[in-house]
């Protein structure tokens, strides 16, 4: 939790917001998912993946980044697109986010099965589908999807690390980004895209289950100063 010194801080931005964008690549391996959804399912079936798979982009980028089967189609519903969006978790092409109402031991039994986030597999790929400019990622102006972008990184690198999505909704009045089991313990953790940390719902999350500690994601230093800890995106995977 030592902070970086502000040069080696800084080119750490750089390479996480370089990161981002290889767009050559990201289009090849699209391409090829896509071709993977037709060479492996039916052809009524991959019509149905593929819609899902395309509003992706357009689900996170709403407030509410719930997963809702009206923004894939005018009337869709889990009956018509649920095995498509199994097909695409089982997959690995995408990842999928349960809500949690409450954050304690056993977290699975706690899930709403019907609601859920789903998060691209690769960061890069939700960048190429969503065709925000290059220019804007490696300049981290503040276009608001940068938010949706951050927090699919980081859902990318936790699952990476082997731990399972959930995120925390309080009677709608706070909403927590990702919730992890780490052996006994359960930590809260907060995405922010930037260096501006202001927000309420992790400190509602705290107060509600005392965990030992929380963590927020941010441009900002690493820092221990009481709680929550401070760690930088770019070492998203140190958690």
């Amino acid at each position: 939790m030592t902070p970086l010194p502000e040069s080696l801080r800084q080119e750490a931005i750089e390479l996480f917001r370089e990161y981002f964008d290889v767009p050559l690549v990201q289009n090849e391996i699209l391409n090829n998912y896509i071709a993977d959804m037709a060479k492996y399912s039916s052809n009524t079936d991959s019509v149905k993946i593929r819609a899902c798979y395309n509003s992706i982009p357009s689900q996170l980028a709403k407030d509410n980044k719930k997963f809702q089967y009206k923004v894939v189609q005018k009337g869709g519903s889990s009956t018509i697109f649920g095995a498509s969006i199994e097909w695409l978790s089982l997959a690995g092409v995408v990842f999928k986010c349960q809500k949690i109402s409450q954050a304690t031991e056993p977290i699975p039994v706690y899930a709403d099965l019907s609601a859920f986030k789903l998060y691209m597999g690769d960061v890069g790929l939700l960048v190429m589908k969503s065709g925000i400019s290059q220019q804007t990622i490696l300049s981290g102006a503040g276009n608001t999807f940068m938010g949706a972008l951050t927090e699919n990184y980081v859902a990318q690198q936790l699952v990476v690390k082997g731990y399972d999505l959930y995120y925390w909704v309080s009677e709608s009045i706070a909403e927590l980004d990702f919730v992890l089991r780490k052996g006994n313990q359960i930590v809260g953790i907060e995405v922010k895209k930037g260096e501006h940390v202001r927000s309420r719902s992790l400190s509602v999350f705290v107060n509600s289950y005392k965990p030992a500690y929380s963590i927020r994601l941010s441009l900002k230093n690493f820092g221990e100063k009481d709680n929550p800890k401070s760690v930088p995106l770019y070492a998203a995977f140190c958690i």
